[in-house]
């Protein structure tokens, strides 16, 4: 779970230096102090830590020895280890590093200067695998694409919109969330008759996967601004208002040579379009009511609905009811007021997939 603690193991034959550094994390982790390297192989056997802080000079086995055991074991080879050191002596900071430590930390240990070297690294740690997964995914992703459309273009378009979500760090399966969304209105809509001469003419398996496509501009966008903690000033905002605009100027560079392909044309409505109001007070064009094209509408609505119940980094996610409220007060303001109330009806539904 995402509040569990994390699991420190502390190596070093000094008695005050084990408590020392104990007190210093325990706050924020789970801590073993461990005495010697014989005793952290017995723990390792049992508990699977995520960093081992290891001191170099110890008896009957050095920190050196217990690191070359822990590279030659599979079970133990990826767990990072940041070495603890009184001697002042580079030769034996480079040893330990070509042996594969992440770090060096001199005792006696400063607090402060402690935990922030293991937040660093577990940070770093973090992200590494994110990036893994996230390589491992785009490349999955590439030949659904391939696949599905025949064309690397579109596999390329598919891989930067996903791109886009991984910079962004608290939207993690947004663009899967929108297309699930969309599922349910488009099920109600045809379930009522509604919009159904214009939804008819449309090639529905091009229409989920060009809509992961409406935030593809912010691929353009600083990610200082994507994550930053604090609202955005005008400055920054304005950048954020042209990500439409990018995100269509990208997806022109393929339809110039794809302009038959469906997939492409729903690509451009809906990133053109899906920051569209229906009072005329969004962008980039200020269009308002039927002058937006109904794929923009219906993007703007399930966005909006997903960017609520989403934590940002200036703000903690709504609640599913929060975010309903919020959705039925846009009616007729910035949002189709026909959708809205198919929307009242779907909220359970879209209730259950944000969870999901």
């Amino acid at each position: 779970m995402a509040n569990e603690r994390q699991v420190i193991m502390l190596v070093d034959d000094n008695a005050a230096s084990l408590t020392m550094g104990k007190n210093i994390l325990k706050d924020k982790y789970d801590v073993y102090p461990i005495s010697s390297g014989t005793k952290l192989f017995d723990i390792l056997e049992k508990v699977s830590p995520d960093l081992i802080l290891l001191d170099v000079a110890m008896p009957e086995m050095d920190g050196y020895e217990v690191m070359r055991r822990l590279k030659a074991n599979e079970k133990t080879h990826d767990i990072p280890v940041i070495f603890l050191t009184s001697r002042d002596d580079p030769g034996n900071e480079l040893e330990g590093l070509s042996l594969g430590a992440i770090d060096y930390i001199s005792k006696p240990f400063s607090p402060a200067l402690l935990i922030q070297r293991i937040d660093n690294q577990l940070l770093f740690i973090a992200r590494k695998k994110e990036l893994e997964n996230f390589n491992h995914q785009l490349q999955e992703m590439a030949q659904e694409y391939s696949r599905q459309y025949g064309d690397p273009l579109y596999a390329a378009l598919g891989i930067l919109a996903e791109a886009v979500e991984f910079r962004e760090e608290a939207i993690s399966g947004h663009n899967r969330r929108i297309q699930s969304y969309l599922n349910v209105l488009f099920g109600l809509l045809k379930e009522k008759n509604l919009y159904q001469e214009e939804i008819s003419t449309w090639d529905m398996q091009f229409i989920f996967p060009a809509s992961a496509l409406h935030d593809l501009g912010k691929i353009y966008v600083k990610e200082s601004i994507l994550n930053k903690k604090d609202s955005l000033n005008s400055e920054e905002f304005e950048e954020i208002k042209k990500h439409p605009s990018w995100g269509l100027g990208l997806i022109n560079q393929t339809y110039q040579e794809n302009q038959e392909h469906s997939f492409l044309v729903y690509a451009k409505i809906i990133s053109f379009s899906h920051h569209e109001k229906w009072d005329g007070s969004g962008y980039p064009q200020g269009l308002r009511e039927y002058e937006i094209p109904l794929l923009g509408r219906l993007v703007a609505l399930v966005d909006t609905y997903d960017a609520l119940i989403s934590p940002r980094p200036y703000r903690e996610a709504h609640s599913l009811m929060e975010a309903e409220k919020i959705i039925l007060e846009g009616k007729g303001t910035w949002l189709d007021p026909l959708l809205v109330d198919i929307f009242q009806e779907a909220a359970p539904r879209f209730a259950e997939i944000a969870g999901g």
